[in-house]
């Protein structure tokens, strides 16, 4: 059997102007790799003093999977959001009720991209992963269920940046998905630990950080997961924070020492995601 029999998914990656971008995507179909999320981030020369900046933020995202799918033979489809840690930079600069509106306003923007077809999930969205005062954290909070809120409206997922995940963690997401009415699966957790048994994820969807023991104990709970590297295009920190060929290097070298069964990388890279994000993942 050969590595091209299943495709091979990184569930979040970020690419730059400013990093090797479609040069990266080349290096990871070379590894194997055939199909990327492509994950929402700041971008260098974007400045965001309003929500509707985050309209030229993720433009700049869109035009990247563009250029992945034209000028290489990976699939890239694209997440968009407004990055948690943005809402502080705003609050700093312009009070807390310009920054939430704006934030507020990002979502919108985002969630119409889906709508129209050019985005496939809102994210990555969230709180900060580091400790804020309680009035920051009460406002990200809100943020962040309007996010679901949105997400729940035009159907799609929610892909979460927030601090690590744990039991209690999820079932607070789990909880707040259920007060929505957004199914708990479209809760995507980025930076996973491997908590993939449902009783430890109480039902959001874990998108686990691909590094060799994390997928390990991944599979010894199960498939329903996705891998990630978080990868981060950033030429100062080469490798940051897995590098671009490490999913499809780790999914061959388990699968080829009989860890990762071929039904276990199919459900991996095909199944889960097409029907998390309802995308088409050919083989």
């Amino acid at each position: 059997m050969t590595r091209q029999t299943f495709p091979i998914l990184d569930n979040h990656v970020h690419l730059q102007p400013s990093g090797l971008n479609v040069e990266a995507i080349k290096t990871f179909e070379k590894a194997g790799g055939t199909h990327i999320i492509l994950s929402n981030m700041p971008h260098k020369g974007v400045e965001i003093t309003k929500g509707m900046d985050f309209l030229e933020e993720y433009e700049v995202t869109l035009g990247l999977a563009k250029k992945v799918n034209e000028q290489t033979g990976v699939t890239a489809h694209a997440t968009v959001g407004p990055y948690p840690v943005t809402f502080l930079k705003l609050e700093q600069k312009y009070g807390l009720e310009h920054a939430e509106d704006s934030m507020r306003k990002g979502m919108e923007i985002a969630a119409e991209m889906v709508r129209s077809g050019r985005a496939i999930a809102i994210g990555e969205i969230g709180r900060p992963h580091f400790d804020v005062e309680p009035y920051l954290l009460e406002a990200s909070n809100r943020i962040l269920r309007y996010g679901m809120e949105l997400a729940r409206d035009v159907g799609c997922p929610v892909v979460l940046h927030m601090e690590t995940a744990t039991p209690e963690v999820c079932l607070e997401l789990a909880k707040l998905a259920d007060k929505v009415g957004l199914a708990r699966e479209k809760v995507v957790k980025h930076y996973s630990p491997p908590l993939v048994d449902t009783e430890l994820n109480h039902g959001i969807f874990p998108s686990v950080l691909a590094s060799g023991k994390a997928i390990t104990e991944a599979l010894e709970q199960g498939n329903r997961f996705m891998m990630e590297t978080d990868y981060l295009d950033d030429i100062t920190r080469p490798g940051a924070v897995l590098g671009i060929k490490t999913v499809p290097k780790r999914t061959i070298k388990l699968f080829e020492s009989g860890e990762m069964s071929e039904e276990d990388a199919f459900v991996i890279h095909k199944e889960n995601p097409q029907r998390i994000y309802e995308i088409c993942i050919n083989p």
